[in-house]
């Protein structure tokens, strides 16, 4: 099951990335914490995220995230993402979806970027596409079999923190979640810190220059509720992260991440491509 979900994934990815070309790239080097940099206005980026594990006890899975992210305005970023997961010896199966929408009050660049996040999720117990670790989530929910039937509509804010420091982005995110059943409200966080390897572009056009890789790492993990705020049973992850940027608008993301705690799942393999399209409304009425 595992590998026809990936079969999927990668019809999916190669048709987003033959439909158009393009000069642009990624807007962040991360795969859980947010920096402050938003999608070009009219601009429209395809991508997938996914993430692979295998808990011991557990079955193996394979879930990803696709994302389809707009520039409504330069200070607004709209995106959409579509999860789904496969789990050996169980199921592969659609878990739902989260609307996004990120706000930045200041666009002149300043010492600290603040930018304020909203997401309305609407998924199912079976989803694993950890895009963020909140509350007492533990590697204990990766051995429980798909449950398809537990809905999870939530609603997630983020104060995102951000910085540039001499080619260095460092980024930190503060983040609380509500699930609608009469839960209380959880808490994590999720920081990074990356860098290009060269800040200077090489006068040659190139696939493995310098400038078109980067380099970094976040950790994460949750914080427990209004009722038991902190780190006990909490889970937390340390996530080196390295970018290719390919000419012609791809841009490739690898991170393997790892447990730092008992209650986190030992190793994490996180996956991401994505394309951008300039001006896409422009495009599809042929100018």
């Amino acid at each position: 099951m595992i590998t026809s979900l990936r079969r999927v994934f990668c019809i999916a990815t190669l048709a987003c990335l033959v439909l158009f070309t393009s000069n642009a790239f990624a807007q962040e080097g991360y795969f859980v914490t947010y920096s402050h940099q938003m999608e070009e206005p009219g601009n429209l980026e395809l991508g997938v995220k996914s993430v692979t594990a295998s808990p011991k006890g557990g079955n193996a899975f394979f879930a990803n995230a696709m994302e389809f992210e707009y520039g409504m305005k330069t200070w607004w970023t709209s995106e959409l993402y579509l999860d789904s997961q496969s789990t050996s010896n169980e199921s592969s199966l659609f878990t739902g979806f989260r609307w996004e929408n990120r706000f930045r009050p200041l666009l002149r660049e300043h010492w600290i970027n603040p930018v304020l996040y909203m997401e309305f999720e609407n998924i199912n117990g079976a989803d694993k596409s950890l895009l963020e670790v909140v509350g007492h989530d533990t590697r204990e929910e990766f051995l429980e079999r798909n449950d398809r039937h537990e809905k999870k509509r939530e609603a997630e804010l983020k104060l995102i923190l951000s910085s540039n420091v001499k080619g260095w982005n460092i980024s930190e995110n503060m983040i609380a979640e509500k699930n609608f059943a009469n839960e209380p409200w959880e808490f994590g966080y999720a920081l990074g810190v990356s860098r290009p390897l060269a800040l200077i572009a090489s006068a040659k056009r190139c696939v493995l220059c310098r400038e078109n890789l980067s380099a970094g790492a976040e950790i994460y993990g949750g914080l427990g509720d209004r009722y038991s705020f902190g780190l006990h049973d909490t889970s937390h992850y340390l996530a080196p992260v390295v970018e290719w940027r390919v000419p012609g608008g791809t841009t490739f993301k690898f991170s393997p991440g790892f447990g730092l705690n008992d209650n986190s799942e030992g190793f994490l393999f996180r996956f991401g491509v994505s394309y951008e399209i300039d001006q896409i409304a422009s495009r599809l009425r042929g100018h």
